[in-house]
């Protein structure tokens, strides 16, 4: 137990608690201790009857098996290493990336009429992942080796394969895309304005360590690699994305 808990205090504190709330809201679904129909997200529910706790739990909530273990292994690999890569001291800058792919998931989700939005918000932070690592060459099931920057688009065929939808990484992949256009790509190659900007008040709470950058007003012309290898995985899902009833 000392070498999980040494494992688990090692994981960089955002990616630490989304990964911590991915397990411990499947697994009180799984064992009865909530129902699990109260974690999903159900749009008449949360317009007309006000459950405003769904976009959360259904952001944490996923039914337990080899999709799910999958995601969660996306999800640690790509989140920690985002977070101690590109967002290195910058929490705050990490928290607003995933807080404002989370708000354009939700709205999706709402529109869409998508139960569980776990693997959309895993999506995308390995997409903006992936374009600050294009050139990385990664290592896919059965020894596929290719850059990193199709990743994403090979996970998502890959799963369309394997269950026939894909849904929830396209939308986490486009939301992914519109952030990293709009916080770099539009500001910094094409001379456009800067529409997204970190809130000062999530500096307050979230202050940047050992010299890192406040906010991303200035965003790099160049991303430079974070690592020097990467290891990607298999994930799920076209149509209304995963929908509970088959568990």
């Amino acid at each position: 137990m000392s070498d999980f808990g040494d494992w688990f205090k090692s994981i960089p504190f955002i990616t630490r608690s989304w990964f911590a709330a991915s397990v411990v809201v499947p697994c009180l679904g799984k064992f009865g201790l909530v129902s699990h129909w109260t974690l999903i997200l159900m749009p008449e529910l949360f317009f007309n009857k006000f459950h405003l706790w769904r976009p959360v739990t259904a952001t944490f909530y996923f039914p337990l098996g080899f999709v799910y273990l999958v995601n969660l292994y996306m999800l640690y690999h790509y989140s920690t290493r985002l977070e101690t890569g590109v967002f290195d001291g910058r929490p705050a800058d990490y928290i607003f990336m995933l807080l404002f792919n989370w708000l354009c998931i939700v709205i999706t989700g709402l529109l869409m009429n998508m139960q569980l939005l776990m693997i959309s918000l895993i999506a995308s932070i390995v997409y903006v992942w992936a374009q600050f690592n294009k050139d990385m060459i990664v290592t896919f099931w059965f020894g596929t080796r290719f850059k990193a920057q199709y990743l994403p688009w090979v996970m998502m065929g890959f799963n369309f394969i394997v269950r026939g939808s894909l849904v929830d990484e396209l939308v986490g992949n486009l939301v992914g895309h519109l952030y990293f256009f709009l916080m770099f790509k539009y500001p910094v190659d094409l001379g456009g304005r800067s529409f997204l900007t970190t809130p000062e008040f999530l500096y307050r709470f979230f202050p940047n360590r050992r010299g890192g950058v406040s906010g991303f007003g200035a965003p790099p012309s160049r991303p430079v690699p974070q690592e020097q290898a990467a290891r990607g995985g298999g994930r799920h899902n076209w149509g209304q994305g995963f929908r509970l009833g088959g568990e």
